[in-house]
């Protein structure tokens, strides 16, 4: 009946640290929970300009079966990271963003404070919903298909593999997304990401021939600013697509610069006789130019000058950019210079709007680029997709994971819950709560194919209760399946719902009503309690609101955890009642999945 961490906590929730935002050189305060028979041995160390520093703690309130303790620190440094010093009768202990350590622990896992300007208030409160525009809906208007498209019936098959893949056009268009707005709004979703919207020599976009115009087989200019006006009407906000690691190989940029070697454009790309092509390719592969940012060139028509692509298309009417392999951009051999195209996305995007978000594409380990003025947060595939398919994936599935040249391992949920505070602990808690948490996407397999129907609905809730924001790919809410990216890239089926999962669309709205109307799955802090094989179990907590998670893959041994008060159900479980002892146990069965108010 012990709870991780042996009842010590603290996270970056504004129950734990009276400002998300300090300003550099202000005061701090923050609070550390602990077992009433922690009476003293409370210290917060900071590191300062490299070096560390303790402060006393104080006793702040005793509720009988926890003590807060309070300490003021400063946020001198750009990022000050601190940790907490438990000594006294248990030993010595150390509390980071990883967990309790009863040994000394490298600092990379501190808890942060973060004086970066904060991300838009709105983002916090997203749901984001993401839309591959040629699979998603026609919109009725008859337009040619481009010249390199294979025109396609939207009840085709997709072709998976092959020269023909990225050639396929089924023809949905930014007119057939305003149509289905209300379908989108039946998920929760707030947030529209689209992928590429730019002309491009592919149904994908993402070698784009141009980033001043939208492609005319999507409506062009007129079409997204319809669209973009139909989601503000709703008060939602609208992210763009941008990629800038590479272009298509057809952008004039790249054919100046291929042209005339005297001309600016060539210094914004990599040619040389030892590449594979005569320059530099993203992944090799011919139609996609890597783009080099220590041109200034580069720098002007991206994000530095005037009319910039980054300001243009915020200026236009998006709320910020979601940017493809962020990871690779400005990094080649002995050149990094990723953390600096980061701050200046983000300084072009705050000179043409404050409230704007970036959010970075990231599949592997982000932490190393976040909290450093540029990314707001990443797609959170490390920290929330691969441990949540991991835990959860068909016991018979063979697909492979995610990049590994390796079939989807089955972990049980203590190792999941190992991998998902690993990675945050590497972040601060505002880039964590920022990024999106990601069940599938264009790139990857669907949940639904991944996990089977039972599981695909656990996951669901985990995608809407734990922090982070949740991202839905479009088709996921009525049950889509796809074995690889191109595969999940299926159109959606709109005249056929007779073969949609009813359910699982019920589910999605439910559970993004609770979302909504629960501030705590929002802004709320994180606290694991148990994470066993089949079963995981957390508290999130705001302001005096507890709700409990419950989240099984199977049935399981009856998790008894010391709480005594009773849990209202909140999406129609059982409400539960603790026992004389002040001891709550929690239902064994699974698959499922549960939320009470506590």
């Amino acid at each position: 009946m012990t709870m991780l961490d042996n009842g010590f906590h603290h996270d970056g929730s504004p129950d734990h640290v009276s400002t998300l935002a300090p300003e550099p050189g202000e005061t701090v305060t923050v609070f550390v929970r602990t077992p009433p028979t922690q009476r003293d041995g409370v210290h917060v160390r900071t590191v300062r300009d490299g070096e560390p520093h303790f402060t006393e703690a104080v006793l702040d309130r005793d509720t009988g079966d926890e003590l807060w303790w309070r300490a003021d620190i400063t946020a001198h440094n750009t990022v000050t990271p601190y940790r907490f010093l438990l000594t006294g009768a248990s030993g010595y202990r150390w509390l980071t963003a990883a967990g309790l350590h009863a040994h000394d622990v490298p600092d990379h896992q501190d808890f942060r404070l973060s004086t970066h300007p904060a991300p838009p208030s709105w983002a916090a409160d997203a749901i984001v919903y993401e839309i591959f525009p040629d699979r998603f809906a026609r919109g009725g208007t008859a337009r040619p298909a481009p010249a390199w498209a294979l025109p396609r019936a939207w009840d085709d098959p997709v072709v998976g593999r092959g020269p023909e893949t990225e050639r396929q056009f089924f023809g949905g268009d930014l007119d057939g997304v305003r149509a289905r707005l209300d379908h989108v709004a039946a998920t929760g979703a707030n947030t529209l990401w689209l992928t590429p919207v730019f002309p491009a020599r592919s149904n994908h976009r993402y070698n784009a021939s141009a980033f001043d115009r939208i492609d005319p087989a999507l409506g062009g200019d007129a079409a997204y600013r319809a669209l973009i006006d139909a989601a503000h009407d709703r008060g939602w906000r609208v992210l763009g697509d941008l990629t800038t690691n590479h272009c298509g190989d057809d952008h004039p940029w790249f054919t100046t610069a291929r042209a005339d070697k005297e001309s600016p454009e060539r210094t914004m790309f990599w040619f040389g006789d030892d590449e594979d092509h005569g320059y530099a390719a993203w992944m090799g592969v011919p139609s996609l130019p890597r783009l080099d940012w220590s041109s200034a060139r580069l720098r002007e028509l991206m994000t530095d000058g005037p009319d910039a692509v980054v300001a243009r298309w915020l200026r236009f009417g998006l709320d910020g950019w979601r940017v493809d392999v962020a990871n690779m951009t400005g990094r080649r051999g002995g050149q990094d210079l990723t953390r600096e195209v980061a701050a200046r996305m983000w300084a072009a995007t705050v000179r043409e709007r404050a409230d704007a978000l970036l959010v970075a594409e990231h599949t592997h380990d982000a932490t190393g680029d976040l909290d450093a003025g540029g990314w707001h947060g990443t797609m959170n595939y490390a920290g929330f997709t691969r441990p949540v398919w991991s835990w959860l994936r068909d016991p018979d599935s063979t697909l492979p994971f995610l990049g590994v040249p390796a079939d989807v391992p089955r972990l049980g949920g203590d190792l999941a819950v190992a991998t998902m505070r690993a990675f945050a602990s590497r972040m601060s808690w505002r880039s964590f709560t920022h990024s999106w948490s990601i069940l599938s996407s264009h790139d990857t397999a669907r949940i639904r194919t991944v996990c089977g129907p039972e599981l695909a609905a656990v996951a669901t809730g985990l995608l809407y209760t734990l922090p982070g924001t949740p991202m839905v790919y479009a088709g996921d809410e009525i049950g889509l399946e796809g074995a690889w990216g191109e595969d999940a890239r299926r159109p959606l089926p709109w005249d056929g719902t007779d073969a949609w999962d009813h359910a699982a669309l019920a589910l999605h709205r439910d559970l993004g009503r609770l979302r909504h109307t629960h501030a705590a799955l929002r802004h709320g802090g994180l606290r694991w309690l148990h994470a066993g094989a089949d079963t995981v179990v957390f508290l999130r907590e705001l302001a005096g609101e507890r709700l409990l998670v419950q989240a099984s893959r199977a049935a399981h041994t009856p998790v008894r955890l010391p709480l005594a008060t009773p849990a209202e159900p909140l999406n129609g479980t059982t409400a539960l009642t603790p026992d004389p002892a002040g001891t709550l146990t929690l239902p064994a069965d699974g698959p499922a999945f549960h939320v009470w108010r506590l």
